[in-house]
């Protein structure tokens, strides 16, 4: 009983966890004939340990699970009880043997700071923009051609019902993944370095390994027809084998309210889609989906002329960028 003990004096919710413990406990079979000779008490917790660890899941819940010294002390409370019965019976049986293997693993696990539900909300829309991209660059369907230039690299376009109109670029680029992984992900936030029609990426927040909140602001185009612009995003981003996908979506942050001399404009979903060119694996084939809402009295057809220029360039300077920094080791 002492880890129902620790559980009630830790938390005032956790007094139901001990009622719940108590039926558990009155359920228990009685003790067989043969066990006479064993500690009664021993017999009982070993009996129980089943149910006491059923309960235990209970600091999973979102009221007790940022309690870290909690869980720490379950767990050693845990070990604790299983020593005692290893001490006093013959020989562990296989469900308790397993159980301390458990016990030690998430004993290894209890310094990991769990998320908060506002970070869970950015990696669950991390995830809608990764998988919707997908999903549209999965349909090869109603593609129209934008524009394409002499050294391969082509926009093309659609209209999606629920999105608006989207550009796809897609060039090859040749330096190996690892190098344009390496620029667009790992050193995102020197993109305005390299590339003119951006002023700034800020990484505001890093969530886990594989989302991150940004704050980018655009720089204006030659002429000023577009105005400057301004985004808040999530960003995921994924390797899996020979591919690699950034996706992005708007989203909102309270560091970036909507700032004086910037449109806030809105993207999503959009995704960078590296993998290496079949039979050159030197090389690397980049497809990008844009999907931008720029804000403001803007006529559609200066719109779509800006954003697929803007593709074609950002491929240019790119490739500038990597023959600048050389190819890395792989």
């Amino acid at each position: 009983m002492a880890l129902i003990s620790l559980l009630t004096s830790q938390h005032p919710s956790a007094a139901v966890l001990k009622a719940e413990h108590q039926r558990g406990w009155n359920r228990a079979d009685p003790i067989p004939e043969r066990g006479r000779n064993r500690d009664t008490q021993s017999i009982r917790t070993e009996k129980m340990l089943p149910a006491t660890f059923k309960l235990c899941a209970a600091i999973s819940y979102q009221h007790l699970r940022n309690m870290r010294g909690l869980r720490r002390q379950t767990a050693v409370t845990i070990g604790q009880e299983l020593g005692r019965i290893l001490c006093r019976s013959p020989g562990p049986g296989p469900w308790i043997s397993h159980v301390r293997r458990r016990s030690s693993l998430l004993s290894s696990r209890l310094e990991e700071k769990p998320y908060s539900e506002m970070e869970m909300s950015y990696i669950k829309q991390g995830e809608e923009a990764l998988q919707k991209s997908l999903s549209i660059l999965g349909n090869q369907d109603g593609w129209k051609m934008e524009t394409e230039v002499g050294n391969g690299d082509k926009v093309l376009s659609k209209v999606l019902p629920d999105v608006g109109k989207v550009f796809r670029l897609e060039v090859v680029l040749d330096q190996p993944l690892d190098a344009v992984y390496s620029e667009l992900v790992d050193n995102m936030e020197q993109m305005g370095d390299w590339n003119p029609s951006v002023k700034e990426v800020k990484i505001l927040q890093r969530i886990g390994k594989d989302t991150l909140i940004t704050h980018e602001k655009a720089a204006a185009p030659p002429g000023n027809i577009v105005g400057p612009r301004d985004f808040v995003s999530v960003r995921c981003s994924r390797r899996r084998g020979s591919t690699c996908v950034l996706a992005g979506m708007a989203t909102q942050h309270r560091a970036v309210p909507e700032q004086e001399g910037f449109v806030r404009a809105e993207n999503g979903p959009t995704c960078m889609l590296l993998r290496p060119l079949p039979g050159r694996p030197s090389h690397t084939k980049l497809t990008w989906l844009l999907s931008i809402d720029l804000k403001g009295w803007l006529p559609k057809s200066i719109i779509n002329q800006v954003l697929a220029q803007t593709q074609v360039d950002f491929a240019n300077h790119l490739r500038q960028r990597l023959a600048g920094m050389g190819t890395p080791g792989c």
